[in-house]
């Protein structure tokens, strides 16, 4: 359960609206909240938080998912082959 405030201008959309939809201002209430969260949750989903970070730091290398062993032998050999 909640409590709301609202100033005026607002109350009187809230009730306009309320006529005109033949609904109660709670379910109009909990109908644009759905709406929010809806909306919030486009534009917060994990893709949308890191999307300008996303190849950002790429190695220029297109071909790491497929040879990463290759190589990674070739990086151990380096190191141990001196």
């Amino acid at each position: 359960m909640i409590s709301l405030r609202l100033n005026n201008e607002l109350e009187n959309k809230l009730e306009q609206i309320a006529k005109d939809e033949k609904l109660s201002k709670s379910e109009i209430v909990k109908r644009a909240l759905m709406f929010y969260f809806d909306d919030y949750n486009k534009k917060h989903s994990p893709y949308d938080l890191g999307k300008d970070l996303f190849g950002q730091y790429g190695s220029d290398m297109g071909n790491l998912s497929t040879d990463y062993k290759k190589i990674l032998k070739g990086k151990l050999s380096e190191k141990y082959n001196r």
